[in-house]
């Protein structure tokens, strides 16, 4: 996703290995890697493009991307059928990976983060009402919001307001006002960054003062640019944050990349979790002894507490095992808020 609707997570991500390598060099069983990398524009069939020119053109062995996970069911089908295996960074909808034996992520799943953004709602902000809106073309947006719903009801919430929207759109009104007519405690947008700055730029504009919740797909410079003053306050979920960095793998990541933007920029969490795909297939390979792609995506699935940038991780059927991490919009900035282990 180097160009499209979110180039910024496509972009970090391409960053991120670019940084890890200088750390962790692209060499294994004593050969080098070499490293493609093809934009599918955040598109379904350029996605599906790429893949199979990975593959069959350029006889990949393994795939890191796409970023998101509309785009992964595409790259995804493909892979399974070449058995060749592809992880996602933060393709986080759990269909992305299930029934599949080369399809993996390096990230939580929906459910995990929509159930703790819930309970946070319910528990801790004491929110008994709650408003939705999500994203209708992304299954990542709607599966977040529908599983945000079902939690926050099984706590004894309810969710007064359930709109939608569609990526590209630029007037909110229609869903505002409705949300305004129902005065909810609590508004989840689980979209991503352009479609939830201007939401809440707007809602804002609107009288709206209630808190506003998101998820990882907020997780950009770009939400801080495009929101303004407007996002302040701000609340999402997301798979990791510098100030939970403690391994010497961590702090030399994130030394390098201060070097190259400053020490008042926030280090990117997309481009540190391609980072941890790059670590988790250069591991895979060198325990798999081979190149060979059926043996490489046994060896990711075989990943225990593997020392990556954002941590430990481990595999279990495809999916990454890890804790879910609270920023907030601080004086424009994100600000680490806590940490929850599921």
């Amino acid at each position: 996703e180097m160009t499209g609707q979110v180039a910024a997570y496509g972009q970090a991500a391409w960053e991120g290995i670019n940084i890890v390598t200088q750390i962790v060099k692209p060499e294994v069983l004593g050969r080098p890697v070499e490293l493609r990398l093809l934009d599918n524009k955040s598109e379904k069939p350029d996605t599906a493009n790429a893949a199979s020119r990975l593959i069959e053109k350029d006889n990949a062995c393994v795939i890191i991307g796409p970023m998101i996970s509309g785009s992964m069911f595409s790259a995804g089908e493909i892979c399974e059928q070449k058995q060749v295996p592809i992880i996602g960074p933060t393709t986080t909808n759990p269909l992305t990976t299930q029934g599949k034996k080369y399809v993996f992520r390096a990230c939580f799943i929906d459910p995990l983060q929509a159930t703790i953004a819930a309970t946070y709602c319910y528990r801790d902000l004491n929110a008994r009402t709650a408003a939705i809106i999500s994203d209708i073309a992304n299954d990542y947006c709607v599966g977040l919001g529908n599983f945000f719903k079902e939690e926050f009801e099984r706590l004894g919430g309810k969710i007064v307001s359930l709109t939608y929207c569609k990526a590209g759109d630029q007037d909110y009104s229609a869903q505002l006002t409705d949300i305004k007519s129902k005065n909810p405690d609590i508004i989840y947008i689980p979209n991503y960054y352009t479609e939830a700055a201007l939401t809440v730029i707007q809602a804002r504009d609107l009288g709206l003062t209630q808190p506003v919740f998101g998820a990882d797909g907020i997780a950009t410079e770009e939400f801080l640019e495009l929101g303004g003053k407007a996002v302040e306050g701000v609340v999402h979920t997301t798979f990791w944050h510098e100030k939970v960095a403690q391994s010497e793998l961590s702090k030399k990541y994130v030394e390098l990349y201060r070097a190259k933007h400053g020490v008042a920029d926030e280090v990117n969490v997309f481009g540190a979790l391609a980072a941890d795909c790059y670590l988790i297939v250069l591991d895979a390979i060198q325990r798999a002894g081979s190149a060979d792609p059926k043996e490489i995506a046994q060896a990711i699935e075989d990943t225990e507490n593997l020392q990556v940038i954002t941590g430990s991780v481990t595999i279990e059927n495809g999916n990454a095992i890890r804790p879910v991490v609270f920023r907030e919009v601080k004086n424009g900035k994100w600000v680490y808020r806590t940490i929850v282990h599921p």
